[in-house]
Parts: structure tokens; C-alpha cells; sequence
């Protein structure tokens, strides 16, 4: 764990005290919208579109990102929040990325509207920028020990003595007694790392898509891919993940997800007559 990347110490300006540090969380949120940015901007000059408009998506993405990922977050662990709602509200945790891509698709759905762009066009773009952030987004997780898995005895398993929560046999009591600890001795537990796992797999569905961005013969086709393999990756690792199943044994997550690769299933099978924009000048 890494929770802080640089702590500045206390620093006193005409009296004010203030303790500045760089969060790793912080820090790859900031990566991973850069990222996003530069292979952005990069797609939209080879189209011809407007230099500004890279910075008006990832500006939007951001906002309703962040905000849509934290709102899906409490909701899931209202009664962490309930306990203690100002720690669960300004925490570093909460990098929910079903709830960040609802409210980031919402923010960057004005921005195409307001730019009289053709939506699945540009969802064709930004499609692999969606894993790769999320890839990125997930380093950040592990940095400060928050959305780990299940506990396990496999050898790379990794304990978070200070996580959010600390991964320790008190806190699965506590906090997700529908875990079984059948197995594990009281104290410190080691878990699946299922950020690594997301990680790693989120980097491989953003090479393939991003190798077959130049190659679209339907629009839409490259976004609705998405949605399977994004949805299919998040199903499968919430089979690990320490979430409360609400709804035929499966947890929010994983519904969401099925819904993910139905629409996309759906559409790729009934693809969408649309009139290609002309890109703004």
C-alpha cells in the first residue's frame, strides 16, 4: 500500500496551517484522465474534428465520473455511511465504476448535444479510453487498499492492514458477514487483489479495442463491444468482490453488467442506421 505518494508537512500561510499531500488515489485519477486525453485529442485531429472538443469530453468525463462513481458508492455501503457518513463522503475510496460510467456518460452526452455531434459516433471513440481509465483508475484502488476481494490462501494474495477497510478477520465480521471465513484464523487475512485483476484485464480489452478503432464498418459496433467485455470482466470478478447480493444471488454490480452485455449483445446483432456528422471545423 501507498495511500500517499508525497506529503508536504505543515505549512503556515499568513496563519493559516495546511498539510498539502499528493494521494495516490488522487494521482491516478489524474493519470488516467491525461491518458485519456492525449489518445483522445489524437483520434479526434486524425477525424477532423474541433482541437477543443478532446477537452471539453474528458473535462465532462471527469466531473460526472468522479461525481457518478461516489454517489454509486455510498449508495452501496449505506450502512458504512450511516455509521459514519463525513469519513465515507470525503475518503479517498469510491471509485465505482458502474456508478462513474452512468454519470460520466451523462456529462459527456451534453457535450456531444451541445456540439450537435452523433452520439455513437463519438461512443466509438471514446470506448477504449473507458477501459484504459478504468485500468489506470484501478492502480489507484490497490494503492490505498480499497475494493479488494474475497480472502484466499492463494499465494499472491495481498493483505491491507490499513486498507479501507483493513482486510482483517474483525473487519469481514463486521462489515461483510455473507463472506465465509471458513478456513481463516482471526487477525490479519490476505485477499484477492481483484484491482490487479481488473487492471491487467482492463489493459487487454483496451488493446484490442483500441487496435480495432481504425477498422469500424458500423457505427456503434466498437461501444456495444465495449459493453460486453466491460460488462463480462466486472460479472465475473464480482464473483470475488465482497459486494451484498440483492436480487437472484447476484450483486448490484453484477446486474448492471448483464444489462451492459444484453445491450450490447442486442445492438450488435441489430445494428443502427445512422447518418455519419460532419466533423466541426
Amino acid at each position: 500500500m501507498w495511500p500517499v505518494i508525497f506529503d508536504f508537512g505543515e505549512i503556515s500561510i499568513f496563519g493559516f496551517e495546511f498539510h498539502p499531500v499528493i494521494n495516490s488515489y488522487g494521482f491516478m485519477l489524474m493519470l488516467a484522465f491525461y491518458f485519456c486525453y492525449f489518445f483522445l485529442n489524437k483520434d479526434l485531429k486524425r477525424l477532423g474534428y474541433d482541437a477543443k472538443l478532446s477537452a471539453d469530453i474528458v473535462f465532462a468525463a471527469a466531473i460526472g465520473g468522479i461525481l457518478g462513481s461516489k454517489i454509486y458508492y455510498l449508495i452501496e455501503n449505506f450502512d458504512r455511511v450511516k455509521s459514519d457518513p463525513v469519513g465515507m463522503i470525503f475518503s479517498g475510496a469510491g471509485l465505482v465504476f458502474l456508478g462513474g460510467l452512468m454519470g460520466g456518460t451523462l456529462a459527456v452526452t451534453y457535450v456531444i448535444k451541445k456540439n450537435h455531434l452523433k452520439w455513437f459516433r463519438l461512443a466509438d471513440i471514446v470506448a477504449p479510453l473507458l477501459i484504459l481509465g478504468y485500468a489506470i483508475g484501478r492502480i489507484g484502488c490497490l494503492l490505498v487498499g480499497d475494493d479488494y476481494g474475497q480472502p484466499t490462501h492463494l499465494p499472491w494474495g495481498i493483505s491491507f492492514p490499513e486498507g479501507l477497510p483493513p482486510s482483517t478477520y474483525s473487519i469481514f465480521q463486521s462489515y461483510y458477514p455473507w463472506v465465509s471465513l471458513e478456513g481463516f484464523e482471526p487477525g490479519l487475512l490476505t485477499v484477492h487483489p481483484t484491482q490487479i485483476y481488473e487492471t491487467l484485464i482492463g489493459f487487454g480489452i483496451f488493446g484490442y479495442l483500441y487496435h480495432k478503432r481504425t477498422s469500424i464498418t458500423v457505427v456503434g459496433s466498437l461501444f456495444f463491444t465495449y459493453l460486453i467485455l466491460a460488462g463480462s470482466e466486472r460479472f465475473l470478478i464480482e464473483l470475488l468482490r465482497l459486494n451484498s447480493k440483492y436480487l437472484f444471488g447476484l450483486t448490484g454490480s453484477q446486474i448492471i453488467s448483464l444489462a451492459m452485455i444484453g445491450i450490447g449483445t442486442w445492438f450488435l446483432t441489430h445494428p443502427i442506421n445512422t447518418e455519419q456528422e460532419v466533423p466541426s471545423e
